[in-house]
């Protein structure tokens, strides 16, 4: 027994959390201040919760997204580039028992796939999808995303956005928000505790919806990328709080 665990049973010290069984037990490989790994704790935490772990199977392409199967304990497959929705679907339509999730960042989900994730709304698939929105393409490099702020730099857009050569930045929920196959969408963030609370809540309530046979359902959750942006992890988070909120307001869409 761990010294830890021993003061615990004489009652010497509380136990106030513990890792979810849902999650494994690995290092991580994300940055400092990344917020994949909050996400993956919020998941696995719900996956517990609801007590499905035996039935759940996720859904990752690529990215950042790519190694969710190395921390979250269920059945997982990857997909290429944008078609996780696809994989998704036909996964839940083989096995209409199973709860079925896609995990998807924003230069994976509002690029390459935007196709397919609009289309997999408009049929109202009965799968969540968890939309990781950290405005760049955190993995290969920090380049510009769709949903890049104007002004913003990254390794592409050296001296910020400019709208009237690159376009503006995709508000996906408000988009998705249009189509009548969507029954669960809300946006959330990770800058302070309170809205990681809520976050995790959006998240158990898109998953109980699919339980309960309604579908399409997706979380949007804006999440800082230190690295990418070439910030400090708590400069991420304010960055986020001054910048992305303004540009992408939170709450529920559907």
């Amino acid at each position: 027994m761990k010294p830890l665990d021993e003061m615990v049973e004489r009652g010497q010290a509380r136990k106030v959390y513990s890792r979810p069984r849902a999650l494994h037990s690995t290092r991580t490989h994300y940055c400092p201040g990344c917020g994949h790994g909050v996400i993956h704790r919020m998941l696995c935490e719900v996956i517990d919760e609801l007590g499905i772990q035996e039935t759940t199977i996720g859904v990752s392409p690529v990215g950042c997204a790519v190694f969710a199967f190395n921390y979250i304990n269920v059945d997982f497959t990857d997909a290429l580039h944008g078609r996780a929705p696809a994989v998704a679907t036909g996964i839940k339509r083989s096995h209409p028992d199973k709860v079925v999730f896609t995990y998807q960042g924003d230069g994976d989900l509002a690029a390459i796939g935007l196709g397919e994730i609009v289309h997999a709304a408009s049929r109202g698939e009965k799968i969540t999808t968890l939309f990781v929105n950290n405005a760049n393409y955190g993995m290969t490099g920090g380049q510009m995303a769709p949903t890049t702020l104007p002004g913003q730099r990254t390794t592409t857009s050296p001296h910020g956005r400019d709208p009237e050569v690159c376009g503006y930045p995709l508000r996906m929920a408000e988009l998705l928000a249009t189509i009548e196959g969507v029954n669960f969408l809300t946006r959330e963030a990770l800058d302070i505790p309170a809205r990681v609370i809520s976050a995790k809540k959006a998240i158990k309530t898109a998953f109980a919806e699919q339980l309960a046979g309604k579908g399409f359902n997706l979380v949007e959750i804006l999440s800082p990328c230190a690295s990418g942006w070439g910030m400090t992890p708590l400069k991420a988070r304010e960055w986020l709080r001054e910048k992305m909120i303004p540009q992408f307001p939170l709450g529920r869409f559907k």
